[in-house]
């Protein structure tokens, strides 16, 4: 089990541990590049894990079901996202994995689960003038931003505030829900996944991510030491654990990678950008050197994982339609990494242009046909906001 303290036994650990990461992550990796398309209805089944979570005592990642449908932050198409009502709606709708965290950090080094450190567009910390004072701009990974900021307040200061919509322009009946939950931290996060475990029985999986590391570090404030910290204290840091840890940032997947045993997934935006730390360390790199075959071989010493944009999957044409997939399903297969891409979500503003339906902007599209699409590609996962819509969508991928 790696941790701070035998890190320095040398890197044979290391490569051990994450050699037993990558087979749990690799076993269920089948049919790279949509081979797999070509069994029958059983043997396709069969083959994408269709059977649930393994029962009781499968903790590996080969007992996930593949394609694995992720609830993205929780039920956040129903609910305000990264709160407990989201996140226990994910599970009665019956997601395999629940992103239950986008962590930040507060004034005195509590991890907590919001979108952004700005907490403006997920909070009603407006309406309440005793923070007006807090109110300011900060530079964002190289962006101005205005708002409210985690790391201004103390935990019991965040805990006074309750949740809301994030874009109630597209979701409005989400609003209905405002103000009815409070800001979880990460530890009440894993309290909660060994109780929800316990009263479901069946393994909960979540899959939390670490929000702007290079950003947070330069306050002082390192994620990833905390991360593992808690992990350990709730032995939840071994490769066989039910949590999966991803970043945008590949120094914070490294990072992690030499603190925990626990799976790793290097996050991928748009081809032409950079991930923030390579900006910061002076690395010229773009996510289009990193879905190369030499980039993919590099993540793949770190990494069991990558959580690229849907459109490094399948491309958009200047419409917004879907053009040719690329080969990064099977590139990353090659090398034994799983793809979790994201988000799907059924809103047409969201699908490709070619699935959208009707006049209304906010209307459900034809996501079944999204999904089918994206399925095809072999993909292992995808993160979704409506984890109901993308549970029948599998069923009818595997089955059909």
């Amino acid at each position: 089990m790696a941790n701070q303290e035998s890190n320095t036994q040398g890197g044979q650990d290391e490569r051990t541990a994450a050699t037993g990461r990558r087979a749990l992550l690799g076993a269920a990796v089948l049919g790279a590049g949509g081979a797999v398309l070509g069994l029958s209805g059983t043997a396709r089944a069969a083959a994408h894990g269709q059977g649930g979570h393994g029962g009781q005592g499968g903790r590996g990642l080969k007992s996930l079901p593949v394609p694995t449908i992720i609830a993205h932050r929780g039920a956040s198409g129903y609910r305000p996202e990264h709160t407990f009502g989201a996140y226990e709606l994910a599970l009665d709708m019956g997601a395999h994995i629940v992103e239950a965290g986008d962590l930040v950090i507060t004034r005195d080094g509590h991890l907590v689960c919001r979108h952004e450190p700005e907490i403006g567009g997920t909070t009603d910390v407006a309406d309440h003038p005793e923070f007006a004072d807090r109110k300011r701009t900060k530079t964002l990974d190289g962006t101005p931003v205005t708002g409210w900021f985690t790391e201004d307040f103390t935990l019991a200061e965040l805990k006074t505030l309750r949740a809301v919509e994030r874009i109630p322009g597209n979701r409005p009946d989400n609003t209905l829900y405002d103000g009815r939950w409070e800001i979880p931290t990460f530890e009440e996060v894993l309290r909660w996944q060994d109780q929800q475990s316990r009263e479901r029985g069946r393994q909960v999986w979540i899959y939390p991510e670490l929000k702007h590391p290079t950003y947070f570090r330069g306050q002082g404030l390192a994620l990833e030491e905390r991360v593992a910290k808690l992990l350990r204290k709730y032995r939840k840091d071994r490769f066989d654990s039910p949590v999966i840890l991803q970043s945008f940032e590949p120094t914070s997947v490294q990072r992690l990678n030499k603190l925990v045993d626990t799976p790793l997934v290097v996050l991928l935006s748009g081809p032409t950008s950079r991930p923030y730390d390579f900006v910061a360390n002076g690395d010229p790199r773009t996510v289009a050197d990193l879905v190369k075959p030499a980039g993919l071989r590099e993540i793949a010493s770190y990494a069991q994982g990558i959580g690229p944009t849907l459109d490094l999957v399948i491309p958009r044409d200047a419409g917004g339609r879907l053009t040719r997939p690329t080969t990064l399903v099977a590139d990353a297969h090659k090398v034994g990494l799983r793809l979790h891409p994201w988000t799907m979500r059924n809103e047409n503003p969201f699908l490709p242009a070619d699935f959208r339906k009707g006049a209304d902007p906010d209307a459900y599209g034809d996501v079944f046909g999204a999904y089918r699409t994206y399925f095809a590609t072999g993909i292992d996962g995808v993160f979704t906001d409506q984890p109901d819509t993308g549970l029948l969508a599998r069923e009818d991928f595997v089955n059909g």
